[in-house]
């Protein structure tokens, strides 16, 4: 099967949507600390498919689950596509790897939260309803500013999250048949 037939790749990020709504969804229920899961199917599909799928991928994820949950996740879509975009390219430069991986996972969670902070301040005053808000609340207690204690908390919990799940793909790119993730 090509990798270049668009409704395969159609299929994938639909498919890839629905893991990340389905383990965000789980990691949110079981309150899993510093863990979010709600990128394994958009950096998935940005292995395989590269970045515009993995973008397609990552903003639909939160477009859907904002409609269909909160629409608190909307906004959020910017950090998705920016995880399908540099995974997407990474991927498409490099084979996905462990090293690759978690090398990605670091520049994702650096990257993540700078796109992810300002949302949290400047839509919702930094209290998004996650694990965070915890550390969020005890920063800005202990005199932090706004900006900085919303910052904080998502690097740590984005080095856990990011690099796991890149991890985590890295290894399922080695148990899927080739011929459904090779390059074309």
């Amino acid at each position: 099967m090509k990798r270049s037939n668009n409704t395969y790749a159609l299929v994938f990020s639909a498919v890839g949507i629905a893991i990340n709504i389905i383990l965000g969804t789980v990691a949110g229920i079981i309150n899993i600390p510093l863990l979010f899961l709600d990128t394994i199917g958009t950096i998935f599909t940005s292995v395989v498919f590269g970045p515009f799928y993995g973008a397609l991928t990552g903003g639909l994820t939160n477009l859907i689950q904002g409609v269909l949950t909160s629409p608190k996740s909307i906004p959020f879509a910017l950090v998705n596509i920016a995880v399908g975009l540099i995974v997407g390219f990474i991927a498409k430069n490099k084979k996905f790897t462990l090293p690759t991986a978690v090398i990605t996972g670091l520049i994702l969670a650096v990257v993540a939260p700078l796109i992810g902070t300002p949302i949290a301040v400047y839509v919702y005053g930094g209290i998004t309803g996650d694990f965070n808000d915890v550390f969020f609340t005890w920063l800005t207690n202990a005199g932090q500013a706004v900006f900085t204690a919303a910052f904080l908390p998502r690097i740590a919990s984005n080095i856990v999250d990011k690099i796991a799940s890149c991890v985590l793909v890295a290894f399922l790119i080695k148990l899927i048949p080739r011929r459904y993730t090779e390059r074309a």
